[in-house]
């Protein structure tokens, strides 16, 4: 028994190549420093003493910014190469995080969290075609659940230290945010070296005509449409979830950053082996749809009447099982149908659909949860994750 599930854990990881490896430490490191946005809403309605409105609005800043971050990144991406723009969106991304700690106003707050979206958003698509690019066709979804791994991984890390740090001080968070990026950046610099020049193109599963934009990939687009509307949901967890934590349960910073941690913690010890267990088994849009419905049950636990903190954890690990069915394969969707050309364009679509969800999905749950309340907010968000789970399913590529 022992024998076979190391054999297992062995065969889920085995075969990436040593950059994969690289690429995912370096967003360990970087994630691993993720203590702000866990806690952005309560930092700006419990101590700058915003409104549950504006501070929905400013986050609202943040997403606006992820959209032109992405368009860059893409597009230079696709001009200069995935490296420098890794590189310094890195550094400038942690110089901003530790500016942003000083401002207090609306509009100071607003301006910065704007530009930190900006330059912060332009490492996705970057990171997202290097991943592309250093991977062999056979293992391209493993390699970006790897990628997905050292996120959660540091997700694990982040929210748990930065829930204790803000007890102390909330500054103190986004100078440890900072300095996380900027260590990243000097570890990418010194573990992975430039490409010397574009390789060949090897991803094997090609289902769209060589250098087509992806803009006038009309089933690409489609897809991307659904991905918005289930990201909008998927990013409660970062905004509003911690916020209900905090007045419905009178959770303590400490313990809403425990609870986050156990989604990171949990999918960096299931998803590659559960990746390499049921790929290829079904088709990819059926992995899709149960993640979708998985997130959306998830939200709809917390309206069972009776709150307490196991039912808090159980709605965790829910939105945790939707999260590894659901994102591998979508990675896996838009790299099928890119190229080494135009896979800087795909990229930034891709990052440009989770960038508008992180607008809508504080903006909006801000809204609704400030006029009809929490309860109303989490029927809303199941609803959705169940038409987003059917047009998956009804998915034609």
């Amino acid at each position: 028994m022992l024998k076979s599930s190391l054999s297992l854990f062995k065969n889920a990881y085995s075969g990436l190549s040593p950059s994969v490896w690289w690429l995912s430490f370096v967003m360990l490191v970087n994630r691993a420093g993720t203590m702000v946005l866990p806690f952005l809403t309560v930092y700006l309605t419990s101590r700058l003493g915003f409104s549950i409105v504006e501070a929905g609005l400013i986050l609202g800043f943040f997403g606006v910014g992820s959209i032109i971050g992405a368009l860059l990144g893409g597009r230079l991406t696709d001009q200069i190469g995935f490296y420098y723009v890794m590189f310094f969106s890195l550094i400038l991304n942690g110089i901003f995080f530790m500016i942003l700690g000083q401002m207090t106003g609306f509009w100071q707050f607003g301006i910065f969290i704007f530009i930190l979206g900006t330059v912060g958003e332009g490492f996705r698509p970057a990171n997202a075609a290097a991943i592309a690019e250093y991977s062999k066709p056979e293992n391209i979804t493993r390699s970006y659940s790897l990628n997905r791994l050292a996120i959660n991984l540091g997700w694990s890390v982040g929210p748990a230290a930065g829930g204790i740090i803000a007890g102390y001080s909330y500054q103190l968070l986004f100078i440890f945010n900072g300095l996380a990026c900027i260590s990243a950046a000097i570890l990418l610099r010194l573990c992975l070296a430039p490409p010397a020049s574009k390789r060949k193109e090897k991803i094997a599963l090609q289902i769209t005509p060589q250098g087509l934009s992806a803009y006038r990939d009309k089933v690409y687009m489609r897809f991307m449409i659904v991905v918005f509307m289930v990201a909008v949901c998927f990013l409660q967890l970062f905004s509003i979830l911690p916020l209900f934590y905090k007045e419905k349960m009178g959770m303590s910073e400490s313990n809403i950053g425990i609870v986050l941690a156990l989604n990171g913690l949990f999918i960096a010890l299931v998803e590659m082996i559960l990746v390499y267990k049921i790929e290829g088994r079904r088709p990819m849009k059926f992995y899709m749809a149960l993640g979708a419905v998985l997130i959306g049950l998830s939200y709809l636990l917390l309206n069972m009447g009776i709150l307490n903190m196991s039912l808090v954890i159980f709605s965790m690990l829910i939105i945790t099982f939707g999260e590894m069915f659901l994102f591998p394969f979508i990675n896996t969707f838009w790299v099928s149908r890119s190229n080494a050309q135009n896979r800087g364009q795909y990229a930034a679509v891709f990052t440009i659909a989770f960038a508008a969800a992180n607008v809508v999905a504080p903006t909006l749950g801000a809204q609704v949860v400030n006029y009809f309340g929490f309860e109303v907010w989490w029927y809303i968000v199941f609803l959705l994750c169940i038409v987003c789970a059917i047009s998956f399913y009804r998915l034609k590529y």
